[in-house]
């Protein structure tokens, strides 16, 4: 082995568990949190755009029509950059989280709402039929329908979410990819350090990947289609 390979292999060695802190300290943690949130906000959007308050649904149609409107690092720039001028200041890490929920929750809600409306409406009337009301009728038969059919496509969404989550070190996040911007500056590697960058975000997409099949293996067993 070359000097120059030997100093490569050993720069790769040294920089793995460091991007790998990074990631499971920081990315993934954004991760979570902001899908989490996200997906409350996206349920919350979904029904009230389905409501009948004409006034809660436009703010609804309003809010997800800017955010899908728009760039999430644009987005990400408003909240940590803009916002100050006008007097709130918002830590890097807060600011990340809320700009990736308020983006799941634009999207997240569009694919609520379209697993919603795919019940058949004989479903609803069923549950009037046994005298059950609206509230009752969606948390007890419509909403679990919908569960299962939108898991696959919002899974597709979280496992986006870990990639999107990069863009927080446009916000000064110290996650894995501006773990790797450190170190490339360090080392002067960036090819090494950058593909090693996106091996680590392929092990935990892989990951996440062989769960969703899981759970949509489980959700399957429901489908009485």
């Amino acid at each position: 082995m070359s000097d120059h390979s030997e100093r490569l292999w050993q720069i790769f060695t040294d920089s793995f568990l460091p991007l790998l802190h990074a990631g499971v300290a920081f990315t993934v943690p954004l991760t979570l949190i902001s899908f989490v949130l996200g997906l409350l906000l996206a349920l919350v959007t979904a029904l009230v755009r389905l409501s009948d308050i004409p006034v809660l649904s436009w703010i609804a149609r309003f809010y997800v029509w800017i955010i899908r409107g728009t760039p999430l690092i644009v987005q990400l720039f408003i909240i940590f950059y803009g916002l100050p001028s006008l007097g709130i200041l918002i830590n890097a890490f807060p600011a990340a989280v809320i700009g990736f929920t308020l983006s799941v929750g634009a999207y997240g809600s569009e694919i609520i709402r379209a697993a919603i409306i795919s019940i058949p409406r004989g479903q609803w009337e069923a549950a009037y039929s046994l005298g059950q009301t609206r509230l009752q009728a969606l948390r007890r038969i419509i909403l679990p329908q919908a569960a299962r059919v939108s898991v696959p496509p919002l899974s597709n969404s979280f496992i986006s979410l870990v990639k999107d989550t990069s863009l927080a070190a446009t916000v000064t996040v110290i996650e894995l990819f501006a773990k790797g911007q450190q170190i490339v500056a360090a080392t002067y590697e960036p090819m090494l350090i950058y593909c090693e960058v996106a091996l680590i975000y392929l092990i935990l997409c892989t990951v996440l990947a062989v769960l969703q099949r899981r759970l949509e293996r489980y959700y399957e067993r429901f489908d009485v289609r």
